[in-house]
């Protein structure tokens, strides 16, 4: 097959594979903007899940449905020990200027870009000489008293309250999207979700749209008690044996090539329904198959291909991340499950290593903060990474 037409390749196709079986996401999040838009109570949303499930590629295209109903929107990449400050004010930047076009009135977004100034003007440290100050390329003055006390809770909200009152001017509203939410700093966190309280106790037309690792919820709760009450929970897992047989057909079919039902349900069995396998099997698979249609030989011939790159770009680049002892806690983890995607206790790390359940805490506490295990629930650990254990295993030390 042809590799240059390769609709498995990073950006190829019209609709990303990994938004197969996503209909029902898609669906509520439309009921969101329509609700929101008529002034309607509604929660902002969070979508959890492993890593490989398409949580990305799905935020991206709720951020082209709100752009579609004439909404603003922005989208922050939350990075561990980052400032929140900085990357949402260019995110809320962009989301003014999709509304700027709509808006009859300049002074008022210009008031709106005033106070968006003067939020991200508070990112640079106190005393930071005027050099080292990071300018946000918003070309007008910055204003006085509103959004730059300097306490992010209190100019969270203010900000948030005047861009939704901007997006209720033209008779829309604002989509936020916040990728990896898990990373933000507590004192983040903790204002994301004071701002979202407030807009919902004032029904304003601003919905917050996060995306992050299975443990998120337990990470907004225990900032806020309340959290529970703001955000609708939408459990993103990995597709069924139907949906991805979808994921696979559409964009051969769309290269007016075909595949067999044997090659369907071999990369379904290789991938185990996960998007981002998925996409990394057919890549491999159309390049290997000699003509039309792709077969099951194909997709057993590409798949030591496959693994590679995966064990390369996907695991290896997570394995890298850990040091030593790390390394060791995740090894532990993969034997003790037989390398299947399931939790296991922590006390039964500690015996199989022979340590203090107290020595292995740093180590554990530094890999939930690396995104490569989580805390399913007390006492028990996981791998946010599909199939990392099997990796483990199959890896030379």
């Amino acid at each position: 097959m042809d590799p240059v037409r390769n609709p498995f390749a990073p950006g190829a196709g019209q609709r990303p594979p990994e938004l197969a079986g996503r209909d029902k996401e898609l669906a509520a999040f439309e009921v969101v903007l329509e609700r929101v838009a008529r002034g309607r109570p509604e929660r902002s949303l969070v979508l959890t899940g492993l890593r490989g499930v398409g949580k990305t590629v799905l935020l991206g295209e709720l951020r082209s449905m709100a752009l579609k109903r004439g909404w603003g929107a922005g989208k922050v990449e939350a990075r561990p020990d980052a400032d929140l400050r900085r990357p949402l004010s260019a995110a809320l930047h962009r989301a003014v200027r999709d509304l700027a076009v709509r808006h009859r009135a300049p002074e008022r977004v210009e008031y709106v870009l005033g106070v968006l100034k003067a939020f991200a003007l508070r990112a640079a440290p106190e005393g930071a000489k005027l050099r080292e100050r990071w300018q946000p390329g918003i070309d007008v003055p910055a204003a006085n008293g509103r959004a730059d006390s300097g306490d992010i809770e209190i100019d969270l909200v203010e900000l948030f309250t005047d861009v939704a009152e901007l997006a209720q001017d033209v008779g829309t509203g604002v989509a936020l999207l916040i990728d990896e939410m898990q990373d933000l700093l507590p004192d983040d966190v903790s204002a994301l979700c004071a701002a979202c309280h407030e807009l919902s106790q004032n029904q304003a037309p601003l919905v917050v749209v996060g995306a992050g690792l299975p443990h998120l919820p337990a990470v907004l709760s225990a900032s806020k008690s309340y959290s529970e009450r703001l955000f609708r929970y939408v459990r993103i897992d990995r597709l069924s044996k139907e949906d991805a047989h979808q994921a696979i057909l559409a964009p051969v079919t769309r290269e007016d090539a075909d595949i067999t039902s044997d090659a369907l349900s071999a990369l379904f069995e290789a991938s185990g329904g996960y998007p981002y396998f998925i996409q990394a099997y057919g890549k491999a698979a159309w390049d290997a198959a000699p003509s039309d249609p792709i077969t099951a030989e194909d997709v057993s011939v590409a798949a030591p291909e496959a693994e590679a790159e995966l064990a390369v770009g996907f695991f290896g680049s997570r394995y890298e991340r850990a040091t030593p002892a790390e390394r060791e806690y995740l090894r532990a983890m993969a034997e003790l499950t037989e390398g299947r995607d399931e939790g296991t206790s922590t006390a039964d790390i500690a015996v199989f290593l022979g340590r203090k359940p107290s020595s292995l805490s740093p180590a554990r506490d530094s890999l939930i903060k690396k995104g490569l295990v989580y805390s399913a629930e007390r006492g028990r650990i996981a791998f946010t990474v599909p199939h990392f254990g099997r990796f483990l295993l199959g890896r030379d030390e």
